[in-house]
């Protein structure tokens, strides 16, 4: 969505903006319009939300709005060829990692749950491959140990609305030459499954400290007490060795509930039960007594 803001307070002429269709959302399965679409009407701009682009009638109408380049931000289809030579300029990708590392779905999380120290945008020529097209521009920021998956990508988002005007300026411009990606350092960030998840409690520390952060806002991390989902949104890796059983609650205090794992402790600071808000873990202590209990 900044893209598309920043784009339309340009001086670009946004001819129409491609989004999903509305789905079933949230517990009751209303049919949710998302920021995209919500963000277009209230501008004033055309909105179209085809199934497929592979479509004949679909096609066709794209093809209709003569726009000189098609900008594209997880879209979450597959543009087949013929759409990709519909505009002169081609489709311009708006890539959420430093290509050729994390091509697909989840360069974000992806990143994170790796333990990269940084990532960045790529604004990108697609092609028919798999974000394997030649680079117009970078942008490169560091991942804080501590940055989740979801102010990752509000960071990036930001980031990624400032290099897709810089790279169409140069483009338009001629000052700009698309650079093939490096043959080495390709990787695939797969679409995240929610069974992912799941804590295992033999991992160390400092994976599971990746894996939460990785996973927030969603699938969201998550263990068993008590048979019951444990959902766990925030937590800290702690380098202190424990011979206690990996799941085990070594200790509860204010500061938040420490767990063994298979290397250093992982102290758990805001969590939440199946049906219930989420809560910081001294709010979560004040009705539960948790010292022995093994999670998992």
């Amino acid at each position: 969505m900044p893209a598309l803001a920043a784009l339309h307070a340009s001086g670009h002429r946004v001819l129409a903006v491609y989004t999903q269709p509305d789905r079933p959302a949230g517990r009751g399965q209303q049919v949710a319009t998302g920021a995209v679409k919500e963000f277009a009407l209230r501008s004033g701009l055309p909105v179209e939300q085809p199934a497929t682009l592979r479509d004949p009638a679909a096609v066709e109408r794209l093809a209709q709005w003569k726009a000189d380049v098609m900008v594209v931000v997880a879209y979450g289809l597959i543009l087949p060829p013929n759409v990709l030579s519909i505009p002169p300029m081609g489709c311009i990708n708006i890539h959420a990692s430093l290509l050729p590392r994390w091509r697909g779905a989840a360069p974000i999380h992806r990143a994170v749950l790796a333990g990269d120290t940084q990532t960045g945008i790529t604004i990108m020529q697609m092609d028919a491959g798999l974000d394997t097209g030649p680079m117009w521009l970078e942008r490169i920021t560091p991942i804080s140990s501590h940055e989740s998956a979801g102010i990752l990508h509000d960071r990036l988002a930001a980031l990624g609305a400032e290099a897709i005007l810089a790279a169409l300026e140069r483009i338009a411009a001629g000052s700009i030459v698309a650079r093939p990606q490096p043959a080495e350092g390709a990787t695939y960030a797969a679409k995240i499954r929610k069974e992912e998840a799941l804590i295992d409690w033999s991992q160390s520390a400092l994976q599971l400290d990746r894996q939460v952060r990785a996973f927030n806002p969603w699938p969201v991390a998550e263990t068993r007490l008590h048979g019951q989902q444990l959902r766990i949104w925030e937590a800290t890796a702690i380098d202190t060795a424990t011979a206690a059983t990996p799941g085990s609650v070594v200790a509860t205090n204010g500061s938040g509930i420490a767990v063994a794992t298979g290397a250093g402790l992982l102290q758990l600071t805001r969590v939440q039960l199946a049906g219930r808000k989420a809560v910081t873990a001294a709010e979560f202590l004040h009705a539960r007594q948790l010292d022995g209990i093994v999670l998992g």
